[in-house]
């Protein structure tokens, strides 16, 4: 039987993806640098918070400054919700969702939990919203994939050993394994601390690479479960994708082979 392994997009086996929250005017600059450095991310809005103050990103930007990224819930107003009943997150999280969808003409399918904020009833009430994966606080210091993407846990915050991450993340080498590095914050926060250079030499070191797939949290998302979609024969002797996308996968350690979307192709 061949052995058949998952590989990212483009056949990588390393993958990179960032997330910051709450939409302030110093995404402005950030997203500036990831552009520079080919690295992509997902920003996470509070859509009732755009006109509280002149320090956060307008309504009439989001299309343009985030153009190659992907825009995501944070819920209408920021609320601690795990405190709040659940009709009123499903709201916050719907009525986040439909303004966003306005503004970026796309489905608005993650979140990152408010203040870090959740529960077992919040996580399981997410799906029915349109949610498909949600990221928690934290640092894990791991290249793990997600066990659990309703409880998607970050590689580490920009202030948590990130370039000591990042330069584990470059000497990854076993292809038998999936990486993932994941990097989360808040952008004003390199204003506070005087420490944009932190950030430029974290995308120096692991941007514009030739081993890495960059991308979104749900990009991300959606080239695994694309990829749990795929039909295998018994023997794995074929393969056919159902999807629209194309799927990545390996056979007997071999070179990447691309399954395109809607064919079946011999293994």
């Amino acid at each position: 039987m061949n052995k058949v392994y998952c590989c990212y997009p483009g056949g990588f086996h390393k993958a990179l993806t960032m997330s910051y929250d709450d939409g302030r005017i110093a995404d402005r600059r950030l997203v500036e640098i990831f552009n520079r450095y080919g690295i992509r991310g997902t920003f996470n809005l509070n859509s009732g918070l755009f006109d509280r103050d002149d320090r956060r990103i307008q309504p009439e930007e989001v299309a343009t400054l985030y153009k190659g990224h992907e825009v995501a819930c944070h819920t209408v107003t920021h609320p601690t919700i795990a405190r709040c009943p659940l009709p009123e997150v499903a709201e916050e999280v719907l009525e986040d969702r439909r303004a966003l969808e306005k503004l970026t003409g796309y489905p608005v399918q993650g979140l990152a939990y408010p203040n870090g904020s959740l529960s077992e009833d919040i996580a399981r009430l997410l799906p029915a919203c349109g949610i498909r994966y949600a990221r928690v606080v934290g640092s894990s210091d791991s290249f793990a994939l997600p066990e659990d993407p309703m409880r998607w846990q970050a590689t580490c915050h920009h202030n948590h050993r990130l370039l000591e991450n990042g330069e584990a993340f470059n000497a990854l080498f076993k292809k038998q394994y999936l990486y993932l590095m994941y990097v989360w914050g808040h952008s004003y926060e390199f204003d506070d601390a005087g420490n944009w250079d932190l950030m430029e030499r974290f995308c120096a070191l692991v941007g514009n690479r030739d081993d890495v797939w960059y991308c979104t949290n749900l990009e991300f998302i959606e080239a695994m479960d694309a990829f749990r979609r795929l039909q295998f024969a018994a023997d794995n002797s074929f393969v056919h994708n159902p999807n629209a996308q194309d799927c990545w996968i390996s056979v007997n350690d071999g070179q990447p082979v691309c399954i395109p979307g809607g064919a079946t192709v011999t293994l």
